[in-house]
């Protein structure tokens, strides 16, 4: 195992409310626990999900989910654009990357946190909002790091679900590290809306055990 680069502010740049729990979540409770100021984008409200315990509109709900979320992983900002959720990639690239500039300048960011290269889950949006990413951090000067999941998890999960994780081989990954899953679980709790019903997530978690892994596109 290995540690986190330090870093003193990082921006998680996700498609979606609730990838910042689901996926990043041990690793920005991690990096708050060390000191790092910490904050997140999404560019959708995530209101095409097929999942939705309770009722309401989805987009509102799930914008009230990511917010207490952030609480619960000391997010010191969190920001939601309202793009189409299923649809970012025709919105032009260089218009999300603008959204990343803004918002890494803002929180003085020495790093942005995404998505690995495939998305994780083979999801077009979460491939758009890595790509925005990208194209800021070229602008910036910035180190992206890119949370990941070894071959034999995303094999193992594609095999039991009939999903299309993308998963890494060991000597891919540049970090592996140790994480206590208590305040992403808090965090995951409080996206009602989306883990109520979700096996794929948990088998995830359970596969994983106690560690992240991570490596840098940039």
């Amino acid at each position: 195992m290995s540690a986190l680069p330090a870093v003193r502010s990082a921006l998680a740049v996700c498609a979606h409310p609730d990838d910042e729990s689901f996926g990043l979540g041990a690793v920005l409770s991690t990096l708050d626990e060390a000191g790092s100021k910490v904050s997140a984008l999404s560019f959708t409200h995530g209101e095409a999900s097929t999942l939705h315990a309770g009722g309401g509109d989805l987009a509102t709900i799930r914008a009230a989910e990511m917010v207490d979320a952030g609480d619960v992983l000391g997010l010191s900002h969190v920001e939601l654009l309202d793009y189409p959720d299923g649809a970012l990639s025709t919105v032009a690239l260089d218009s999300l990357a603008a959204h990343v500039h803004h918002l890494a300048r803002m929180a003085e960011a020495d790093l942005l946190l995404v998505f690995d290269d495939g998305g994780i889950t083979g999801h077009a949006d979460h491939q758009r909002a890595t790509d925005a990413a990208m194209a800021s951090a070229s602008r910036l000067g910035l180190p992206v790091l890119a949370w990941a999941l070894p071959l034999r998890v995303a094999a193992r999960l594609n095999r039991e679900f009939a999903t299309s994780f993308v998963g890494r081989h060991h000597h891919e990954l540049d970090f592996s590290i140790a994480i206590d899953r208590g305040r992403q679980l808090e965090a995951i709790s409080r996206h009602h809306s989306q883990s109520t019903d979700n096996p794929v997530l948990w088998r995830r978690l359970d596969l994983l055990g106690p560690a992240e892994h991570l490596r840098y596109l940039t």
